[in-house]
Protein backbone atom coordinates (compact mmCIF):
# COMPACT_ATOMS: atom_id res chain seq x y z
CA UNK A 1 0.00 0.00 0.00
CA UNK A 2 1.16 3.31 -0.80
CA UNK A 3 2.60 5.60 2.62
CA UNK A 4 0.23 7.96 1.91
CA UNK A 5 -2.68 6.08 2.06
CA UNK A 6 -0.92 3.97 5.06
CA UNK A 7 -1.91 6.46 7.53
CA UNK A 8 -5.32 8.13 7.85
CA UNK A 9 -5.55 11.83 9.55
CA UNK A 10 -7.64 11.67 12.62
CA UNK A 11 -9.25 15.17 13.41
CA UNK A 12 -11.10 14.36 16.50
CA UNK A 13 -10.67 16.97 19.50
CA UNK A 14 -8.80 19.37 17.54
CA UNK A 15 -11.31 21.91 18.49
CA UNK A 16 -10.22 25.62 16.77
CA UNK A 17 -6.76 24.30 15.67
CA UNK A 18 -8.54 22.21 13.07
CA UNK A 19 -8.57 23.92 10.09
CA UNK A 20 -4.16 24.71 10.48
CA UNK A 21 -3.50 21.17 11.40
CA UNK A 22 -5.44 19.76 8.38
CA UNK A 23 -3.71 21.99 6.40
CA UNK A 24 -0.53 21.10 8.31
CA UNK A 25 -1.07 17.07 7.65
CA UNK A 26 -2.12 17.55 3.85
CA UNK A 27 1.16 19.59 3.20
CA UNK A 28 3.10 17.45 5.22
CA UNK A 29 1.85 13.97 2.59
CA UNK A 30 -1.54 12.98 4.62
CA UNK A 31 -4.37 12.15 1.92
CA UNK A 32 -7.02 10.35 3.64
CA UNK A 33 -8.87 12.69 6.27
CA UNK A 34 -11.50 11.70 8.68
CA UNK A 35 -13.64 13.78 10.74
CA UNK A 36 -17.58 13.29 11.52
CA UNK A 37 -20.66 15.38 11.77
CA UNK A 38 -20.60 14.74 15.02
CA UNK A 39 -19.79 18.74 16.35
CA UNK A 40 -19.53 16.99 19.94
CA UNK A 41 -15.69 16.12 19.12
CA UNK A 42 -15.20 16.90 15.49
CA UNK A 43 -15.19 20.28 13.19
CA UNK A 44 -16.20 19.51 10.36
CA UNK A 45 -16.59 22.90 9.11
CA UNK A 46 -12.90 23.56 9.89
CA UNK A 47 -12.02 20.57 8.20
CA UNK A 48 -13.27 21.52 5.25
CA UNK A 49 -11.59 25.15 5.86
CA UNK A 50 -8.13 23.05 6.16
CA UNK A 51 -8.88 21.44 2.62
CA UNK A 52 -9.46 24.30 0.93
CA UNK A 53 -6.62 26.43 2.29
CA UNK A 54 -4.50 23.41 1.06
CA UNK A 55 -6.42 23.58 -2.56
CA UNK A 56 -6.01 27.46 -2.06
CA UNK A 57 -2.30 27.28 -1.33
CA UNK A 58 -1.66 25.01 -4.35
CA UNK A 59 -0.44 21.95 -2.18
CA UNK A 60 -3.38 19.13 -3.14
CA UNK A 61 -6.23 19.26 -5.92
CA UNK A 62 -9.32 17.90 -4.32
CA UNK A 63 -9.16 14.78 -6.08
CA UNK A 64 -5.69 13.69 -4.79
CA UNK A 65 -7.32 13.80 -1.24
CA UNK A 66 -9.73 11.22 0.28
CA UNK A 67 -12.51 12.56 2.56
CA UNK A 68 -14.35 11.00 4.73
CA UNK A 69 -17.12 12.12 7.60
CA UNK A 70 -19.37 10.30 9.68
CA UNK A 71 -23.31 9.87 9.97
CA UNK A 72 -23.37 9.90 14.18
CA UNK A 73 -27.09 9.11 15.04
CA UNK A 74 -28.57 10.90 17.79
CA UNK A 75 -26.93 9.23 20.66
CA UNK A 76 -23.34 10.29 20.10
CA UNK A 77 -24.77 13.73 19.89
CA UNK A 78 -25.50 17.06 21.45
CA UNK A 79 -28.82 17.95 21.04
CA UNK A 80 -27.62 21.86 20.76
CA UNK A 81 -25.03 21.29 18.09
CA UNK A 82 -26.97 18.29 16.40
CA UNK A 83 -26.73 18.88 12.64
CA UNK A 84 -30.33 17.46 11.47
CA UNK A 85 -33.67 17.40 13.38
CA UNK A 86 -33.52 14.23 15.97
CA UNK A 87 -37.36 14.17 15.72
CA UNK A 88 -37.08 13.50 12.17
CA UNK A 89 -37.29 10.07 10.42
CA UNK A 90 -34.45 8.49 10.18
CA UNK A 91 -34.05 8.91 6.53
CA UNK A 92 -34.76 12.43 6.89
CA UNK A 93 -32.05 12.72 9.36
CA UNK A 94 -29.54 10.82 6.87
CA UNK A 95 -30.26 13.46 4.51
CA UNK A 96 -29.90 16.91 6.69
CA UNK A 97 -26.62 15.42 8.07
CA UNK A 98 -25.23 14.89 4.46
CA UNK A 99 -26.40 18.16 3.32
CA UNK A 100 -24.45 19.79 5.98
CA UNK A 101 -21.46 17.55 5.48
CA UNK A 102 -21.23 18.58 2.16
CA UNK A 103 -21.59 22.03 2.65
CA UNK A 104 -19.09 21.57 5.01
CA UNK A 105 -16.46 19.69 2.65
CA UNK A 106 -17.10 21.81 -0.49
CA UNK A 107 -13.71 22.17 -2.12
CA UNK A 108 -13.94 26.32 -2.91
CA UNK A 109 -15.45 28.99 -0.54
CA UNK A 110 -18.10 30.06 -2.80
CA UNK A 111 -21.31 28.41 -0.88
CA UNK A 112 -22.79 27.76 -4.36
CA UNK A 113 -19.92 25.38 -4.93
CA UNK A 114 -21.71 23.15 -3.00
CA UNK A 115 -22.75 21.66 -5.79
CA UNK A 116 -19.82 20.57 -7.12
CA UNK A 117 -18.92 18.55 -3.23
CA UNK A 118 -18.90 15.26 -2.51
CA UNK A 119 -17.36 12.70 -0.33
CA UNK A 120 -15.13 10.29 -0.97
CA UNK A 121 -16.47 7.66 1.70
CA UNK A 122 -19.51 8.00 4.23
CA UNK A 123 -19.51 5.65 7.44
CA UNK A 124 -21.97 5.48 9.89
CA UNK A 125 -20.46 6.57 13.05
CA UNK A 126 -21.84 3.21 15.20
CA UNK A 127 -24.46 0.65 14.52
CA UNK A 128 -28.08 2.24 15.80
CA UNK A 129 -29.86 -0.27 18.79
CA UNK A 130 -31.69 -1.97 15.90
CA UNK A 131 -30.44 -4.24 12.97
CA UNK A 132 -33.79 -2.90 11.26
CA UNK A 133 -32.74 1.09 11.94
CA UNK A 134 -29.26 0.19 11.13
CA UNK A 135 -30.58 -0.79 7.77
CA UNK A 136 -32.80 2.65 7.52
CA UNK A 137 -29.93 4.19 7.56
CA UNK A 138 -27.55 2.68 5.14
CA UNK A 139 -30.67 2.85 2.86
CA UNK A 140 -30.96 6.20 2.70
CA UNK A 141 -27.06 6.09 2.60
CA UNK A 142 -26.87 4.36 -0.27
CA UNK A 143 -29.20 7.14 -2.23
CA UNK A 144 -25.82 9.33 -2.50
CA UNK A 145 -23.93 6.75 -3.99
CA UNK A 146 -21.73 7.45 -6.67
CA UNK A 147 -23.24 10.92 -7.24
CA UNK A 148 -22.49 12.96 -3.83
CA UNK A 149 -20.86 10.02 -2.01
CA UNK A 150 -18.59 7.60 -3.33
CA UNK A 151 -18.23 4.60 -0.81
CA UNK A 152 -19.91 3.85 2.46
CA UNK A 153 -18.17 1.94 5.95
CA UNK A 154 -18.95 1.17 9.39
CA UNK A 155 -17.35 2.14 12.66
CA UNK A 156 -17.35 0.88 16.12
CA UNK A 157 -19.15 -2.39 14.73
CA UNK A 158 -19.51 -5.95 15.18
CA UNK A 159 -18.72 -9.01 13.41
CA UNK A 160 -22.80 -9.95 12.95
CA UNK A 161 -23.92 -6.74 12.72
CA UNK A 162 -20.74 -6.16 9.53
CA UNK A 163 -22.01 -9.88 8.16
CA UNK A 164 -25.70 -8.97 8.13
CA UNK A 165 -24.64 -5.55 6.10
CA UNK A 166 -23.52 -7.70 3.67
CA UNK A 167 -26.43 -10.32 3.58
CA UNK A 168 -29.46 -7.62 3.89
CA UNK A 169 -31.10 -7.75 0.46
CA UNK A 170 -31.92 -4.01 0.88
CA UNK A 171 -28.05 -3.05 0.94
CA UNK A 172 -27.02 -2.33 -2.73
CA UNK A 173 -23.62 -1.36 -1.72
CA UNK A 174 -21.78 -2.90 0.38
CA UNK A 175 -19.44 -1.77 3.36
CA UNK A 176 -15.91 -0.68 1.53
CA UNK A 177 -14.55 0.66 5.18
CA UNK A 178 -14.43 -0.55 8.77
CA UNK A 179 -13.20 1.60 11.81
CA UNK A 180 -13.11 -0.02 15.06
CA UNK A 181 -10.42 0.51 18.35
CA UNK A 182 -7.39 -1.81 17.75
CA UNK A 183 -6.83 -3.19 21.30
CA UNK A 184 -6.98 -6.36 23.29
CA UNK A 185 -10.63 -5.88 24.40
CA UNK A 186 -11.84 -7.32 21.33
CA UNK A 187 -8.72 -9.37 20.90
CA UNK A 188 -7.56 -6.95 17.81
CA UNK A 189 -10.54 -7.69 15.72
CA UNK A 190 -8.98 -10.82 14.18
CA UNK A 191 -12.38 -12.32 13.30
CA UNK A 192 -13.22 -8.55 11.82
CA UNK A 193 -10.30 -8.64 9.99
CA UNK A 194 -10.62 -11.88 8.33
CA UNK A 195 -13.65 -10.94 7.20
CA UNK A 196 -12.42 -7.90 5.64
CA UNK A 197 -9.58 -9.67 3.76
CA UNK A 198 -11.78 -11.93 2.91
CA UNK A 199 -14.09 -9.79 1.04
CA UNK A 200 -11.34 -6.78 0.04
CA UNK A 201 -12.45 -4.52 2.76
CA UNK A 202 -10.16 -1.86 4.15
CA UNK A 203 -9.80 -1.96 8.16
CA UNK A 204 -8.75 1.48 9.55
CA UNK A 205 -7.90 0.91 13.37
CA UNK A 206 -7.88 4.07 16.04
CA UNK A 207 -6.12 3.99 19.19
CA UNK A 208 -2.93 2.54 17.95
CA UNK A 209 -1.03 3.76 20.32
CA UNK A 210 -3.10 5.57 23.19
CA UNK A 211 -4.62 1.67 23.55
CA UNK A 212 -1.84 -0.31 23.54
CA UNK A 213 1.16 1.14 25.74
CA UNK A 214 2.12 -2.84 26.63
CA UNK A 215 2.94 -3.51 22.63
CA UNK A 216 5.83 -0.95 22.94
CA UNK A 217 7.44 -3.51 24.94
CA UNK A 218 7.15 -6.37 22.99
CA UNK A 219 10.37 -7.86 21.01
CA UNK A 220 9.12 -8.02 17.36
CA UNK A 221 8.64 -4.03 18.23
CA UNK A 222 12.24 -3.09 20.07
CA UNK A 223 13.79 -5.49 17.71
CA UNK A 224 12.58 -3.50 14.33
CA UNK A 225 13.70 -0.20 16.23
CA UNK A 226 16.75 -1.19 16.74
CA UNK A 227 17.53 -2.47 13.19
CA UNK A 228 16.00 0.37 11.54
CA UNK A 229 17.36 2.89 14.48
CA UNK A 230 13.89 4.51 15.45
CA UNK A 231 11.05 4.72 17.96
CA UNK A 232 9.46 2.46 19.69
CA UNK A 233 6.06 3.70 18.48
CA UNK A 234 7.38 3.98 14.62
CA UNK A 235 7.72 0.35 15.09
CA UNK A 236 4.88 -0.49 15.86
CA UNK A 237 3.25 1.73 13.52
CA UNK A 238 5.28 0.14 10.97
CA UNK A 239 4.86 -3.63 12.17
CA UNK A 240 0.59 -3.39 11.77
CA UNK A 241 1.35 -1.20 8.66
CA UNK A 242 2.12 -4.76 6.74
CA UNK A 243 -1.55 -6.52 7.47
CA UNK A 244 -3.30 -6.23 4.29
CA UNK A 245 -5.42 -3.46 3.54
CA UNK A 246 -4.93 -1.94 7.17
CA UNK A 247 -4.68 1.57 7.50
CA UNK A 248 -3.76 3.29 10.93
CA UNK A 249 -5.45 6.12 12.39
CA UNK A 250 -2.91 8.89 12.86
CA UNK A 251 -3.74 12.24 14.58
CA UNK A 252 -0.83 13.69 15.42
CA UNK A 253 -0.91 17.74 16.01
CA UNK A 254 2.89 17.74 16.36
CA UNK A 255 3.92 18.83 12.43
CA UNK A 256 6.95 17.83 12.09
CA UNK A 257 5.69 14.22 13.51
CA UNK A 258 3.36 14.38 10.77
CA UNK A 259 6.47 14.72 8.12
CA UNK A 260 8.64 12.19 9.82
CA UNK A 261 5.96 9.48 10.39
CA UNK A 262 5.19 9.58 6.77
CA UNK A 263 9.16 9.73 6.09
CA UNK A 264 10.28 6.77 7.97
CA UNK A 265 7.16 4.64 6.62
CA UNK A 266 8.42 5.38 3.26
CA UNK A 267 11.97 4.39 4.15
CA UNK A 268 10.58 1.82 6.01
CA UNK A 269 9.19 -0.19 2.47
CA UNK A 270 12.07 0.60 0.66
CA UNK A 271 14.39 -1.05 3.25
CA UNK A 272 12.26 -4.03 3.48
CA UNK A 273 12.80 -4.63 -0.45
CA UNK A 274 16.17 -5.72 0.24
CA UNK A 275 16.06 -9.66 0.05
CA UNK A 276 17.12 -9.79 4.19
CA UNK A 277 15.11 -6.91 5.18
CA UNK A 278 12.60 -8.77 3.80
CA UNK A 279 12.89 -11.79 5.64
CA UNK A 280 13.83 -10.06 8.91
CA UNK A 281 10.58 -7.80 8.53
CA UNK A 282 8.46 -11.26 7.55
CA UNK A 283 9.96 -13.17 10.63
CA UNK A 284 8.97 -10.06 13.11
CA UNK A 285 5.81 -9.47 11.79
CA UNK A 286 4.78 -13.09 12.41
CA UNK A 287 6.06 -13.03 15.88
CA UNK A 288 4.69 -9.90 16.54
CA UNK A 289 0.86 -11.52 15.17
CA UNK A 290 1.63 -14.39 18.16
CA UNK A 291 1.93 -11.59 20.50
CA UNK A 292 -1.51 -10.24 19.07
CA UNK A 293 -3.19 -13.46 19.54
CA UNK A 294 -1.60 -14.16 23.21
CA UNK A 295 -3.35 -10.74 23.93
CA UNK A 296 -2.21 -9.25 27.26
Amino acid sequence: MDPQLCFVYGTAWKKVATADLVHQAIRAGFRIIDMAAQPRHYREDLVGEGMRAAIIAGDVQRSDLLIQTKFTWTSGQDHKTIPFNPDASIPLQVRQSVASSLYNLRSRDNPESVNEAYIDCLLLHFPLPTLNQTLQVWTALQKFVPSKIRTLGICNTSLPVLQALFRAKSVTLKPSVVQNRFHAETSYDWDIREFCAKENVIYQGFGVLKSNKWLLSTQPVIKLAEEINTTLEIALFLLISEYPNFQILNGTGDENRMETDLKLLQQFKEWKVISHNSDMTSLLHHQFSAVLMAGH
